[in-house]
């Protein structure tokens, strides 16, 4: 495939390019992703748009740690699903030469071992280990398909991405308040989820057995397919479900009384009968058929609870209504993802081969702002270089004095993101050198 760099094209936004015609009409469209012409554009992606040096800078945690980058684990994905682990390099040069020539469709980060991971079929057996690595979590939208009703399977929309927003708000409070955690880089997946690095230093050091503590103090709602009720609270709510709850309701009606509907017709709220004591079985499923929409329901739903724990119903706590909550909107994690050390999970700024998005960093400040269909596609991206490349002919050409080259992906839509991951970083290092100053004083009292 090649790359157009001509005719009578314009940069509108990183999903819009206009075209004017012949007969001076402003046309757009929105630029689509074709998966086989990926092998062309990820060439140019990591040749010119992938940001190498504040990835290696992230990775190589300032150098502290003696071969702590050069001991890390990529794995790459080719095209054909041609899978490759144990990939290491000495440092960014290394790493830059061989993405550009590996062009990977797909980036994976896992564990710092105990020796290069290039060269572990080298090491005596048992003595390659999984030493350190970031605490993470990935939360899918496939794992809500039985209580979403607008999508299913890899599909997503704006209607039940309220799911991601809302499972950033709770677990990141979490994860800052609960456990004290700073350093958390919050990550599109490039298709229908988010992915969270936790990168604090005394984080990367965890155990298997802790990392499964902290993944299941995240979790309430359990249970497989065959469970139709996965939450079940006791009288005494611990804190973390009480302010977990305070963040749903600023999403409930909207997002599921309105945009899921979720009791809009006899099929949808006999799922959230399921969830009640039989005890109101009846007298839910009577009225609920007199009333016009989810709005009135779920009010005469908590009208009848209430009554209920009036009466002394022990069935009928105050926390039923939370539990129907929590199933329909608390966050659901890979825990296995979590627990493992040695578990590899999709790099940041690596390109979504189905979508072509771009697994960007998202900034906590404006996760309710954040929308997964604005995220450039390498696609997009590319036709941007190109535009950019035909500006940049004709300033050369109408300039005496060449003025010093900007980064290509600084003119992109991909800036703002680099944008959010620099900040992250710069408050790594800032947190890094506080750690050295403290150490370097202790040192000096004694």
């Amino acid at each position: 495939m090649r790359l157009r760099n001509d005719g009578p094209w314009g940069l509108c936004s990183s999903r819009q390019f206009l075209w004017r015609s012949s007969l001076g009409q402003v046309l757009y469209f929105m630029e689509s992703f074709d998966p086989a012409e990926l092998p062309e554009l990820l060439k140019l992606y990591y040749r010119r748009l992938f940001p190498y040096a504040q990835y290696y800078r992230w990775l190589n945690y300032g150098g502290v740690i003696k071969n702590y980058f050069q001991h890390r684990e990529f794995s790459f994905t080719l095209k054909d699903d041609i899978y490759i682990r144990y990939q290491s390099f000495n440092n960014q040069s290394d790493l830059e030469k061989e993405m550009q020539k590996m062009n990977p469709y797909k980036i994976d980060i896992g564990a710092v071992y105990s020796h290069r991971p290039n060269q572990h079929n080298t090491v005596k057996l048992g003595a390659f280990q999984a030493q350190e690595k970031e605490l993470v979590f990935d939360i899918d939208m496939t794992d809500y398909d039985d209580v979403r009703r607008c999508c299913s399977s890899a599909d997503i929309c704006s209607k039940c991405w309220t799911l991601m927003t809302m499972a950033m708000h709770i677990i990141d409070r979490a994860l800052k308040e609960d456990f004290g955690f700073k350093h958390r880089l919050w990550v599109y997946s490039g298709r229908r989820g988010v992915h969270c690095w936790v990168c604090d230093e005394s984080v990367r050091k965890l155990s298997s057995a802790v990392r499964s503590g902290i993944v299941e103090y995240l979790s309430l709602v359990k249970g497989g397919q065959d469970v139709k009720k996965k939450v079940h609270l006791s009288e005494k709510l611990h804190p973390f479900i009480r302010r977990s709850i305070n963040i749903i309701k600023k999403y409930f009606e909207e997002y599921a009384l309105v945009g899921q509907d979720i009791l809009e017709n006899k099929e949808s709220w006999d799922k959230i009968l399921a969830l009640v004591p039989e005890t109101i079985h009846d007298e839910l499923q009577k009225n609920f058929q007199k009333l016009h929409n989810s709005l009135q329901r779920w009010e005469y739903l908590k009208k009848i609870v209430n009554t209920s724990q009036n009466m002394k119903n022990d069935k009928c706590g105050p926390w039923l209504e939370w539990e129907i909550m929590l199933q329909y909107c608390f966050p659901r994690l890979d825990i296995n993802v979590s627990k493992g050390i040695n578990h590899l999970l999709k790099s940041p700024f690596s390109v979504h081969p189905k979508t072509g998005r771009i697994s960007v960093p998202i900034d906590l400040l404006k996760v309710d702002q954040f929308d997964p269909f604005t995220v450039p596609t390498i696609s997009s991206l590319c036709r941007e270089l190109d535009v950019i490349s035909i500006n940049e002919k004709e300033r050369e050409e109408n300039e005496a004095d060449a003025k010093p080259r900007t980064r290509d992906y600084k003119k992109t839509s991909l800036a703002p993101y680099v944008k959010v991951f620099e900040h992250f970083l710069e408050n790594l290092d800032k947190s890094r050198k506080g750690e050295l100053l403290k150490k370097s004083d202790l040192q000096k009292e004694f």
